[in-house]
């Protein structure tokens, strides 16, 4: 039977053990984003995302197949101020320019169109929602942590880490394939307007993979 399986079906299942695992894989990819976003090791930035980013995934998934979790108390304790992400933001931005800016459809059973996100503010987001929840683990209010978490994993964090994962996944595809990868870094991410894919066909140039495969530890297919 599947952790899922269990995590949904087994009422005997000790919390804590779980709440353990989660936390665990949620620290981890905190520190594991902040030590990229140093800068120290450029070149192997974008692969250590995609497998920080999926990693992290699979304890959304398992939160996510869970049974509601229901918080102990009525109302959210207070966590006090949330730390400070916009340098984390800056940093990420500076390392991963210029293949940051992507392009996105937010609700795939939705009939809208793709716009323009950056990988550095989603995984910004994402960590200001795991840190939330981390103050309430490390507080002791473990069922408000795993409420938390869960909660923000179906509204907020977890459809942004996919977003992330998909745009760094394509950006190793086009690499590894070694075809062709437009540029984005002439979409307005701060614009409310909906572009179309023509006008993100015209807003696009001509990058090669291979001009990006060095600076982010990424080799190219070779014939």
């Amino acid at each position: 039977m599947s952790d899922a399986m269990l995590e949904t079906r087994n009422p005997n299942q000790d919390p804590d053990d779980f709440a353990v695992q989660i936390a665990d894989q949620i620290e981890s990819f905190i520190v594991a984003v902040n030590e990229v976003a140093k800068g120290d090791e450029p070149a192997s930035a974008v692969p250590y995302l995609l497998l920080e980013v999926s990693q992290l995934l699979l304890a959304g998934g398992r939160l996510g197949a869970h049974e509601d979790i229901v918080p102990e108390e009525r109302y959210e304790p207070d966590t006090g101020p949330e730390p400070d992400v916009d340098d984390l933001r800056l940093r990420l931005a500076r390392l991963l320019d210029p293949v940051d800016v992507y392009s996105e459809v937010f609700d795939p059973y939705a009939r809208s169109a793709p716009v323009a996100c950056r990988i550095s503010d989603d995984l910004a987001d994402v960590i200001t929602d795991l840190r939330h929840g981390m103050a309430h683990y490390r507080a002791g209010r473990v069922g408000e942590a795993l409420w938390w978490w869960q909660f923000s994993y179906l509204s907020n964090w977890g459809p942004t880490a996919s977003a992330a994962l998909r745009a760094l996944q394509s950006l190793v595809a086009h690499v590894r394939l070694d075809t062709p990868l437009d540029e984005l870094d002439g979409l307005d991410t701060d614009s409310g307007a909906a572009a179309d894919d023509s006008e993100l066909e015209r807003e696009a140039g001509a990058v090669m993979a291979a001009e990006i495969a060095a600076p982010l530890g990424l080799k190219p297919t070779l014939d």
